[in-house]
């Protein structure tokens, strides 16, 4: 043969090498690319993005077609190498030329390209697009014969090619590609995970419980009523008569405000601002109370049980924190509640709520259970401790400061090195 024939055969087959690999890539690249990401890019009217994302809607035929290209490269090629081993090698050519094709086809044909298009799966899949889409409409024919017989025995087993995947992501998944984000900036990540978890989280866990609620009994003297309007740090306050049980409604400090500038405030001026209290069910999803209470207009509601009896109060700051953490207004309870002693020593009260700890202090303590650190100790311990008690709880060392009425006021936290979960006692 002569050497332009040899020369022709050498770049016929390197030809073909470059359409497999090709094919190999844009097969990977299309299957691995982001299909959120994919939809931006078709809303933004990028046309490699419409036209990739209209070849995905049918798998079987993109994988048709494609696989189709590549073996018709990959089989003339074989060919084309079989008859060069032997025109240069002779008879030794027709064992030589499997291994030789296989390592090429392996490395430079499949390896190399698949491992371009899975890490760049954007930058190879959305032009191909276009030539994947010329070759589909012109090979169609072809490609319908093969699927309708591929789809045909896929049937036996049940599966169906046409039927669209679902593309929907549970909330859980949500969550993990909002935790994942490496573009989204901590701040925004935490509001993104803040309202994911108002389905999950309930009033019961970020209410102020009944024995801290503070509130106005209208049956006191009115010279104690107005020490207290004047001192509170509220905005709101509930009135009750002798007994939380009995409230009466809520009153706004704005509007009594003129009333004790202008020292005229007497009981039945405050019983004229006082709006009727509004009732939540304990257990109440904070997606679903924060929709109740944009439609009922209210800020403050009063937790009850089934019984009706009252158990704590939430407001709609409370749960707007849960998205966008901490007011300015409530810094300073926050401060009074977990105090930092030393790097990794914190001083905190035994009411504090668990998950209000856990995003402050960026901790994990199990909030499946009780709500306040007081019912997180008792819990595990079984019992009302003694001052001066030290347990562990998961990875976190907890000792036990202050205790009165059976109720643990302070305890002092510090976080350990992970050694796995457990509560111990010492």
């Amino acid at each position: 043969m002569e050497v332009s024939s040899i020369s022709a055969l050498f770049g016929a087959i390197f030809l073909l090498v470059a359409v497999s690999a090709y094919f190999s890539g844009s097969e990977t690249a299309m299957m691995a690319l982001n299909r959120y990401r994919l939809k931006h890019l078709k809303k933004q009217g990028h046309g490699g993005a419409k036209r990739a994302d209209l070849l995905l809607q049918r798998p079987d035929r993109l994988l048709g077609v494609i696989l189709i290209g590549n073996n018709l490269a990959n089989f003339t090629a074989a060919s084309l190498a079989t008859i060069l081993a032997i025109e240069v090698l002779g008879d030794r050519g027709i064992a030589a030329a499997p291994i030789i094709c296989t390592v090429i086809f392996l490395i430079f044909a499949e390896v190399a390209p698949k491992t371009i298009a899975a890490v760049y799966p954007e930058k190879v899949a959305l032009p191909s697009s276009y030539i994947l889409q010329a070759l589909l409409w012109i090979s169609f024919p072809f490609v319908w014969v093969v699927n309708s017989i591929a789809n045909g025995l896929l049937n036996l087993f049940g599966v169906k090619q046409t039927a669209t995947s679902d593309d929907e992501l549970s909330i859980e998944e949500l969550r993990t590609v909002v935790h994942e984000g490496s573009k989204i900036g901590g701040r925004d990540q935490d509001m993104m995970l803040g309202i994911l978890d108002l389905g999950r989280v309930t009033v019961d866990d970020i209410m102020v419980p009944r024995a801290e609620i503070i509130g106005i009994n209208i049956e006191d003297k009115m010279t104690n009523i107005m020490a207290q309007l004047r001192s509170t740090q509220h905005t709101m306050l509930p009135i009750f008569k002798d007994d939380l049980e009995k409230i009466i409604g809520v009153l706004h400090i704005r509007n009594a405000t003129k009333f004790i500038i202008n020292g005229e405030l007497t009981k039945d001026a405050l019983m004229r601002q006082i709006r009727k209290p509004y009732f939540v069910l304990e257990g109440t999803a904070l997606q679903t109370q924060l929709i109740n209470f944009q439609s009922e207009k209210e800020r403050i509601g009063m937790i009850v049980d089934e019984y009706g009896h009252i158990q704590g109060i939430v407001t709609i700051e409370d749960i707007l924190e849960e998205i966008v953490g901490e007011f300015t207004s409530n810094l300073p309870s926050t401060r009074e509640e977990i105090r930092k002693l030393s790097e990794s020593n914190f001083l905190i009260e035994g009411g504090a709520q668990i998950r209000t700890i856990n995003r402050v202090l960026e901790w994990e303590l199990p909030i499946d259970g009780p709500k306040t650190l007081n019912g997180l100790i008792t819990e595990h311990l079984e019992n009302i401790p003694e001052a001066n008690v030290c347990l562990k709880i998961e990875d976190y060392r907890i000792e036990i400061l202050l205790i009165r009425d059976n109720v643990i006021k302070k305890a002092k936290l510090s976080k350990m090195e992970s050694e796995g979960p457990s509560a111990e006692t010492t």
